[in-house]
C-alpha cells in the first residue's frame, strides 16, 4: 500500500487512509508475478462468478473469513434496441443495480468489511449520499459490527435511507452536504475507534476493480473500446481502470478501453478540470443534481479518477438533469433496465457524444449503470404518467385503450 504522490509504502496491517508524509491518497499495488503463480486462466473460468472469484487479486489474507452476500457477477447486457435507437453497433450496459443492496458499492464493501474484521475493528463508519450507507449497513450486519453513517440532511433518497434503517445502522443527519459529512467522518474516526469505509479506503477500490475483470471476461477476453461511467466521488472510475490495467498486464484480456467520465452539470468539478485544462480541482460549494448518488462537489478520489481517465486517453464531460432523466426512461422503455438517475448518467453522456458525432458508431461501448431505480422511486414516479382509473367493466377498458 503506497502513496500515489510520494510513493511512501504503508503498513496494510493497521487502519490508514492517507499518506503519513504528504497526506495524499493511498493505493494497493499487486505482486502480479506472484498472483500468476497462484492461478491459471482455466481456474478462473471454472469458478462461480462473483467478486471473490478473483481472490488472488484481492489483498486479503488467505486465512481471513470472507463476509459476502454473493455480490458481483452482474449482467453485461447487450442492448440491441437501444443501439438501434442511437445508431450504434455494439452497445452494452453493465448493470450493477442487481448487486445484493442494489448498487456497485457492494463490490467494495465485501472487501472492506472483511478487512475491518481482519484488523479487529468493532465499528465501521461512512459518509454517504445513500448507496454507501445502504451497503455498509448491510455488510456490517452480516459481520456483527456496529455501523455509524453520516448523511446530508434531507438529501438522501428514501429508498436508500430505508435500507440503512432496516439494517440497524446508527444514522446521523448532518446540516450540510456530503463533503462536510465526510470531513467529520475522517476527523473523528481515529478518536472514536471507527474504521472508515468510504472510497478513500483503498480496500474498497480493490473490490470495485473486479467489475473491470468481469467486463473483460463477459466480452470473451477483450476490453471494450469505450467505457462510459458516472463520476461522483471518483472511486469507481479509478477502480474500473485499475481492473482493466491489471487484467491486461496479467495477459488475461486484450486491450484497454478509453474512459469517458460523466458528471451532472450542477456537480461537475472533475469535468470542469478537463474542460478548462486545470491541474487542481476546484470544489463545487453547493452541488445540485437530481442524480443524488453523484451530488458531490469535492470528490475525495479526484486525483485517482483524473489520472485513470487521462491514462486511458479519455476525458470527462457533463450532462443536464433533463438529459439524465431522459436516458433513465430510455433504458427502462427500450431495454427493461430500471436504473437510478446516477445509473443513467453514463448513457446520457453517450447520447450527447453520438449526437455530436464524436464517437465511432461501430466501436464496442459499455455504459456502467451503478444503481437500481428502486433506490429513488420518487424520481421515477414524478416523471411518469399517473395510473388511470376506470369503472370495473370491459367497456370502460376498451374506451380507455381506444382513447375515447
Amino acid at each position: 500500500m503506497r502513496c500515489i504522490e510520494c510513493g511512501k509504502v504503508h503498513d496494510m496491517g493497521r487502519p490508514v487512509y492517507a499518506c503519513s508524509s504528504c497526506g495524499n491518497l493511498l493505493e494497493i499495488r499487486m505482486d502480479r508475478a506472484e498472483a500468476l503463480k497462484r492461478i491459471s486462466k482455466n481456474d478462473i473460468k471454472k469458478r462461480h462468478v462473483s467478486v471473490w472469484k478473483y481472490r488472488e487479486f484481492i489483498p486479503i489474507s488467505d486465512k481471513a473469513k470472507v463476509y459476502s452476500l454473493n455480490e458481483g457477477g452482474t449482467q453485461l447486457l447487450k442492448c440491441g434496441r437501444l443501439a438501434e435507437e442511437l445508431g450504434l453497433k455494439n452497445l452494452y450496459v453493465k448493470f450493477d443495480g442487481t448487486n445484493p443492496t442494489g448498487s456497485f458499492k457492494d463490490r467494495g464493501m465485501t472487501v472492506g468489511i472483511t478487512k475491518a474484521k481482519e484488523l479487529g475493528m468493532k465499528t465501521v463508519t461512512c459518509a454517504s449520499t445513500g448507496n454507501t450507507s445502504a451497503s455498509l449497513s448491510a455488510y456490517a450486519g452480516l459481520a456483527g459490527m456496529r455501523c455509524v453513517v453520516l448523511i446530508p440532511e434531507g438529501k438522501v433518497a428514501l429508498g436508500k435511507l430505508a435500507q440503512a434503517m432496516m439494517h440497524g445502522a446508527t444514522i446521523v443527519q448532518v446540516k450540510g452536504n456530503f463533503d462536510q459529512a465526510l470531513e467529520i467522518v475522517m476527523k473523528s474516526s481515529e478518536k472514536l475507534g471507527m474504521y472508515v469505509l468510504n472510497s478513500v479506503n483503498p480496500f474498497r477500490i480493490e473490490g470495485q476493480k473486479t467489475a473491470g475483470f468481469e467486463v473483460c471476461d463477459q466480452l470473451g477476453g477483450k476490453s471494450p473500446d469505450y467505457l462510459y461511467i458516472p463520476v461522483g466521488n471518483g472511486g469507481n472510475s479509478a477502480a474500473y481502470w485499475k481492473g482493466f490495467e491489471e487484467y491486461e498486464s496479467l495477459g488475461l484480456t486484450d486491450g484497454l478501453p478509453m474512459i469517458r467520465g460523466i458528471q451532472a452539470e450542477g456537480s461537475a468539478p472533475v469535468a470542469d478540470m478537463f474542460k478548462h485544462g486545470k491541474k487542481v480541482l476546484e470544489p463545487v460549494k453547493k452541488p445540485d443534481t437530481v442524480a443524488t448518488a453523484i451530488r458531490i462537489g469535492n470528490p475525495a478520489n479526484w486525483k485517482k479518477t483524473v489520472k485513470a481517465i487521462k491514462d486511458s486517453g479519455g476525458s470527462a464531460t457533463t450532462v443536464s438533469d433533463p438529459e439524465i432523466l431522459g436516458a433513465q426512461k430510455l433504458l427502462a422503455k427500450l431495454e427493461g433496465i430500471f436504473a437510478e438517475p446516477a445509473g443513467a448518467a453514463a448513457l446520457a453522456g453517450l447520447r450527447k457524444d453520438v449526437d455530436s458525432g464524436s464517437i465511432d458508431r461501430t466501436a464496442s461501448i459499455v455504459c456502467v449503470s451503478t444503481g437500481h431505480g428502486l433506490k429513488d422511486p420518487d424520481i421515477a414516479v414524478s416523471q411518469s404518467a399517473r395510473p388511470r382509473v376506470i369503472e370495473p367493466t370491459i367497456e370502460a377498458l376498451e374506451e380507455l385503450l381506444e382513447g375515447r
